[in-house]
């Protein structure tokens, strides 16, 4: 059973929620940075492929099993966009405020405004494992003008829950993991964890 992973992301946010999660199953989780690992390249135009890329890259690098994932929103009216592209949407460097600037922008005058926010996550216990565990979410609801909250990042102040009529900024924190892409997909993770660790017994 994996003990310690190498998370092939250098998000500090993501490293909070990813700790908070599996420390409770008892796997350490070391973000790539702290072992000298850069980031890799994400050429892909889809969330699996890249997710791959990351994790394989951090399991080389490492000789550790390593925890990848990829996430962004998707307008429908956009055709899926921003997509794999969401972190670089308005190009470098990377803001949230320019992302989401340019996002709204894009929807000017466009009447349907749904939207979900994707996650899926990639876990390899060597660079070659040829059966990576996979988990994803989706977290559905509509990309709103003017931005409400302070909580979240990304497009959260933009992104009006289907559910609650919140944005994500205005969740809190415990509320949102309930609903988000990145908390279902971790929670499909952690179960299949749990299921490999019962199997093992």
């Amino acid at each position: 059973m994996i003990s310690r992973l190498v998370l092939a992301s250098s998000n500090a946010g993501k490293l909070r929620e990813f700790r908070r999660l599996l420390e409770p199953l008892g796997v350490e989780v070391i973000p790539q940075a702290e072992l000298g690992v850069g980031e890799a390249d994400e050429p892909h135009v889809t969330f699996i492929e890249n997710a791959l890329a990351k994790a394989r890259h951090a399991s080389a690098r490492t000789g550790l099993p390593a925890l990848a994932d990829d996430s962004g929103v998707c307008v429908d009216a956009l055709g899926g966009a921003p997509g794999v592209r969401s972190a670089r949407y308005a190009g470098g460097p990377r803001s949230d405020e320019r992302n989401n600037a340019a996002l709204v922008e894009a929807l000017a005058g466009v009447a349907d405004r749904r939207a979900h926010y994707y996650c899926v996550l990639v876990l390899v216990h060597h660079a070659d494992d040829p059966q990576p565990i996979i988990a994803e979410g989706a977290w559905h609801g509509r990309i709103v003008d003017v931005p409400r909250g302070r909580g979240g990042f990304g497009y959260d102040p933009h992104f009006e829950d289907a559910v609650t009529g919140l944005t994500g900024a205005e969740l809190p924190l415990e509320t949102k993991n309930g609903l988000s892409h990145r908390g279902q997909a971790m929670r499909a993770l952690i179960a299949r964890l749990e299921e490999a660790r019962r199997h093992e017994h």
